[in-house]
């Protein structure tokens, strides 16, 4: 008996050192070697500062000034809005939003009072976005169609396409469709006193195809996006 019991514990030893240390090791030089860009996250840099991951979506949002001209606070935390300038992602479904340490997707069925308000709240979001009114002041008393519209085509919830009000499985997504992306190329073409089909050419150079050409939809990388309209700042033609 100690003889097995000897063996038994040679061989967790073998095996702990061969698939806990050895395998794990060879894996991450191999994938260093191989695409070491993908291997640490697919992270994105700009002047040697990492500005985000090309598999994570993020906020574009903005600090509300109150009447006083201070930064309006909530809890200890600045309150914050959208930034018309930027494409927004679609809505998050972790907490906080695109949080890249767990993603979730709610298990709520579809006739759910909770889907529904989250729903509505997206719709009402994405419609006062496409509206040139104050977004505090939209969001608070809910959007009308005789508001001045970025985009006037879109007056109705059945006009926005379902990544703008609906989360992804993993609630992390850091594209939008190509649909998505003309609605709000409005909005950011006039914020950022650039011409729409300048802003377009942009979302037609961050659009990525369908995988090996047939899985999926094409997709518009938010980050790389907008990232690239900084870069020529606002006047650009």
């Amino acid at each position: 008996m100690a003889r097995e019991a000897l063996r038994a514990f040679v061989a967790m030893v073998v095996l702990t050192v061969l698939f806990g240390f050895g395998y794990p090791m060879v894996v991450t030089g191999v994938s260093q070697v191989i695409f070491p860009g993908k291997a640490d996250g697919s992270l994105i840099k700009r002047d040697g500062k990492v500005v985000g991951s090309a598999l994570i979506g993020q906020q574009f949002y903005e600090n509300v000034i109150g009447a006083n001209g201070k930064v309006e606070m909530s809890k200890g935390s600045p309150v914050t809005q959208p930034d018309p300038k930027y494409f927004q992602t679609r809505p998050s479904g972790t907490d906080p939003a695109d949080n890249a340490e767990y993603t979730e997707f709610a298990d709520y069925g579809p006739n759910s009072t909770v889907t529904l308000a989250a729903l509505q709240g997206n719709i009402t979001t994405y419609l006062c976005m496409n509206s040139s009114v104050p977004y505090t002041t939209c969001d608070s008393k809910g959007f009308s169609a005789s508001d001045t519209l970025y985009d006037p085509h879109i007056t109705k919830a059945s006009q926005i396409p379902v990544d703008g009000v609906d989360t992804s499985a993993s609630g992390i997504d850091p594209d939008i469709s190509v649909a998505n992306a003309k609605i709000q190329a409005y909005r950011v073409a006039a914020v950022r006193h650039l011409s729409l089909a300048t802003v377009d050419r942009f979302v037609a150079k961050y659009t990525t195809a369908r995988s090996l050409g047939f899985l999926g939809e094409p997709g518009v990388d938010v980050l790389e996006l907008n990232l690239a309209l900084d870069a020529i700042g606002n006047g650009g033609r």
